[in-house]
C-alpha cells in the first residue's frame, strides 16, 4: 500500500466504520526525543507516555526537519497505538506517530489543540 502525500490525490478507498473502528489512535505525551544517527531521513526515536491503559510506547519519527528534541518533550501528538512493532533500522517502534505533509513534503506532526488526558482515543 502506497500512501499518496498530494493533497490534490482523490480520496482512498471506501472503507467501513468498523474497519476505522479497528485503528486505535491515541494521544500521548513525549517524554524522550532524541536524534536517530544513521536514519535515511532526519528522524527522532520518541518515547510517548499514553497513559495507564497503553503506557510508554517508542516510535521513529522523521519530524528533524521541522522540530528540535527540546521543543519536543511535553509535546501531545497522535499515534496509532496498535499496529504491531515495527524495525525501523536498528531502532523498534512502537507506535505510529501521525502528521501530515507541508508544502515542501516536511512532516508536521498532528496534536490536539487543546490539552487532553493521556490516553484519550479519537473518535
Amino acid at each position: 500500500m502506497h500512501l499518496d502525500h498530494d493533497p490534490q490525490a482523490p480520496p482512498g478507498e471506501t472503507i467501513s466504520f468498523d474497519d476505522f473502528l479497528r485503528v486505535d489512535i491515541r494521544i500521548g505525551t513525549i517524554v524522550a526525543a532524541e536524534v536517530y544517527e544513521g536514519a535515511r531521513k532526519p528522524s527522532f526515536k520518541l518515547r510517548i507516555d499514553f497513559g495507564a491503559g497503553v503506557g510508554e510506547r517508542r516510535s521513529v519519527g522523521q519530524v528533524a526537519a521541522l522540530y528540535t528534541p527540546e521543543e519536543l518533550i511535553g509535546r501531545q501528538v497522535a499515534a496509532v497505538v496498535n499496529f504491531p512493532p515495527r524495525q525501523i533500522g536498528k531502532a523498534l517502534s512502537e507506535a505510529l506517530t501521525l502528521g501530515f505533509a507541508d508544502e515542501a513534503g516536511r512532516v508536521v506532526l498532528f496534536s490536539p489543540d487543546k490539552p487532553v488526558p493521556n490516553g484519550s482515543r479519537l473518535f
